[in-house]
């Protein structure tokens, strides 16, 4: 029985986005106490190991956004020490959280993405003289989450503060062109698209203050569009976990042009679960109160588990 077993709901860490995964854990933790599970909330820090191990913990919940907390570090330590968890495992969690490398991974499988390139701090001159796609462009770290340290850039005055803005995040960034048009996220749950939500704020761009500031974005479930494109979305997007081989609760980010073409702009494998998050969102519209969206979660991760002792 599941409600035998110690819960270690994983939370915090240390990456740009911990506030969130503290909103995030103690909500998904409050979950699991209400259905009666055992469960105990840890502050993943560089101890986690031996917090682990002190804890006796049989499963772990993840509910860490960013940094090692997301890119496959964790997964990873947990596979070492024989604890199953939520979620993706090791390579997809740490080909997701890469854009650049998911982005390729997408264009040999024909997903549409924006056009883009890559650059590091030595090559960034000769790549800015190479893009062949025009302006508004994206600038965004390579591997960030939560739209941290992403910048559009309307005209070339813009551009230095942008890449100074992307590379103090790290030594890569992606620069890709802006798509005109819709937002919408796509939740997907265990190999199935649930749904969408179409995101409108009222800043220049769903950014981290908009994601996470009360007030500032509408959203729209299910998105205001034409069913036909709605139907393509959810496609490309359950096309877009599935070839990085994503497990668990994803969240699939798209811009949908104004001819309804849809374009991947990365696969999330830890979204967000406060109670303004997306996901939660998408689930509630198709049945799944926030109790019932953890405990799935929890149970995939189980029967992942006992797949592999087969």
């Amino acid at each position: 029985m599941l409600t035998d077993k110690k819960i270690g709901v994983l939370m915090g860490g240390v990456s740009s986005e911990r506030e969130v995964s503290l909103i995030s854990g103690s909500a998904v933790l409050n979950a699991l106490k209400k259905l009666g599970y055992n469960a105990v909330a840890i502050d993943a820090a560089s101890n986690i190991c031996e917090v682990l191990k002190n804890e006796k913990v049989d499963i772990a919940f993840l509910v860490l956004h960013g940094g090692w907390g997301e890119d496959g570090s964790i997964q990873g330590l947990l596979e070492v020490m024989g604890i199953p968890y939520t979620g993706s495992d090791v390579i997809s969690s740490a080909i997701a959280m890469n854009k650049a490398a998911s982005k390729k991974i997408f264009l040999y499988h024909r997903i549409p993405v924006p056009p883009f390139v890559v650059s590091n701090q030595k090559a960034i001159s000769h790549q800015l003289s190479a893009i062949s796609f025009e302006m508004p462009w994206v600038v965004k770290p390579v591997c960030e989450g939560s739209s941290v340290g992403v910048s559009i850039v309307k005209d070339k005055n813009q551009l230095e503060s942008a890449l100074k803005t992307g590379f103090s995040y790290g030594n890569e960034i992606i620069i890709e062109k802006y798509i005109e048009g819709r937002e919408v996220h796509i939740g997907i749950l265990n190999d199935r698209a649930l749904g969408g939500v179409e995101v409108k704020t009222s800043l220049e761009f769903y950014s981290y203050e908009a994601k996470y500031t009360a007030g500032l974005t509408e959203y729209i479930l299910p998105p205001q569009i034409d069913e036909a494109v709605y139907m393509k979305a959810k496609d490309v997007a359950l096309s877009a976990n599935r070839v990085l081989g994503c497990s668990g609760a994803t969240r699939v980010d798209l811009r949908i042009d104004n001819d309804g073409n849809p374009y991947v702009l990365e696969v999330n494998t830890i979204p967000g679960m406060t109670e303004i998050s997306l996901l939660p969102k998408i689930a509630k519209e198709t049945g799944f109160d926030f109790q019932a969206l953890v405990e799935e979660i929890l149970k995939d991760a189980i029967e992942r588990e006992q797949r592999r002792h087969r």
